[in-house]
């Protein structure tokens, strides 16, 4: 009975779409948030007649052939990163990118890792930093007595001090962009870092070569459309319903044939 390893195929896959679906809702708050899309795919065919099989030695053909599916199985998770809106927070420090590119933020490690979450602060040493800490690069240090910041649609970054009369530039910050930006690998805590898939990181300054600019005062929201997300999620599990149907009719059908008396 294939219908039942058939059907129970179905089941897994909108298992793993709900899963997806679920940590889409759940990051519905994440800043910077890029939803994902669970993709999928038929798996091989069992050539029950072969299409385009001669049936006689006049050289007549199988018009069509049979051949029978052994279900479905999980293509990809796919990355969707469309800009999300621009959320005005009154945080001078806070950076939305308008358009291409991430940032680019030094791990513990040594390691660099990238981050469209813009959500920054300062640390002890007056170094710009991410919620969890780590340092954005290039490294920008903020004085003590700096009584403003300035971070330009460009990336320049400059401060107002007690008796200077015009701006210090301290610092240019830089973005990175990737050929293939839905093949980074999420690390968690709103960070990515480059993969086989990816490329290695174009850097350059907001503004040019196709990169974005910064806003200051501003965070990118998450991606997610909720009601695009519940719909998909009805969807999935009207799916699951449908294919546990299926394992109760074949097993039903087993069932009946088990009764059977020779």
């Amino acid at each position: 009975m294939r219908a039942l390893s058939t059907a129970a195929t179905g089941m897994a896959a909108q298992q793993l779409n709900v899963e997806v679906i679920s940590n889409n809702i759940a990051n519905m708050n994440t800043v910077a948030f890029k939803r994902q899309r669970a993709e999928f795919e038929d798996l091989l065919y069992q050539d029950v007649e072969r299409a385009g099989a001669q049936t006689s030695s006049q050289g007549t053909v199988v018009p069509t052939g049979i051949q029978i599916g052994a279900g479905v199985k999980a293509g990809s998770v796919y990355r969707i990163t469309e800009q999300g809106a621009m959320t005005a927070t009154g945080n001078k420090l806070d950076l939305a990118i308008k358009g291409r590119g991430y940032f680019q933020v030094l791990l513990p490690s040594g390691e660099t890792a990238y981050t469209r979450a813009g959500n920054l602060s300062m640390d002890q040493n007056g170094q710009l930093v991410t919620v969890d800490g780590y340092v954005i690069q290039p490294q920008i240090t903020i004085p003590s007595n700096a009584t403003d910041v300035t971070i330009s649609p460009t990336g320049q970054v400059q401060i107002d001090q007690p008796g200077n009369t015009t701006p210090t530039v301290i610092g240019q910050l830089t973005l990175a962009a990737f050929t293939n930006e839905a093949g980074l690998e999420a690390m968690g805590d709103n960070l990515y870092q480059e993969s086989g898939s990816s490329g290695a990181p174009v850097l350059g300054d907001p503004g040019t070569d196709g990169f974005g600019t910064l806003m200051q005062g501003y965070t990118e929201a998450s991606n997610v459309d909720a009601v695009t997300e519940v719909t998909a999620l009805i969807n999935a599990q009207r799916a699951y319903e449908m294919n546990s149907k299926v394992v109760n009719a074949a097993d039903q059908m087993l069932s009946n044939v088990a009764q059977l008396k020779s």
